[in-house]
């Protein structure tokens, strides 16, 4: 639920178009998403240091987000900056030209490059969406299977149970 409307949240998305445009206080990219193209990114270029380099910051950040304190979010707080540091440094290293959707991917994340570490620099946002993707997994289940509920409440009485 979102009671005062997007501008008011944390929108924690995978880098759709619209998720990127929709109107929000923050936004946060989804390091599982990332991580998950990562992984296939780094096994169609073995010899890749950029991917590997990447992904390792990736778990490293999500590392100090499982360790750190609410102190830590209210005060210039030197390992989160370090991981910053890290990350704008890959980024002035672009990955190898002939390997076309490394590059692909190294241009996303430097239109993006604001969203992937805002969980480190608010508390209460998550480094992924995985509880939003659980929370809507039921009700698309159900339209995978029936297509569609024959009446509204129906529907209302199918979300009151779930």
């Amino acid at each position: 639920h979102f009671p005062g409307g997007f501008p008011q949240s944390a929108l924690v998305h995978d880098g759709w178009k619209p998720q990127i445009n929709t109107e929000a206080k923050h936004h946060q990219s989804c390091l599982a998403h990332l991580q998950r193209t990562l992984k296939y990114l780094n096994q169609c270029y073995a010899d890749n240091q950029w991917g590997i380099d990447f992904i390792s910051l990736l778990y490293d950040a999500l590392e100090l987000k499982r360790n750190m304190t609410s102190e830590d979010y209210k005060t210039e707080f030197a390992p989160r900056n370090k991981v910053i540091e890290r990350f704008e440094k890959l980024l002035k290293i672009p990955p190898k030209a002939d390997y076309k959707e490394l590059n692909t991917f190294y241009r996303r994340m430097c239109r993006e490059k604001e969203f992937i570490f805002t969980f480190l620099k608010i508390e209460e946002v998550p480094p992924d969406n995985n509880a939003s993707e659980r929370a809507v997994r039921n009700i698309k289940v159900k339209q995978k299977i029936s297509g569609q509920f024959k009446t509204e409440s129906a529907a209302q009485n199918f979300a009151k149970i779930r």
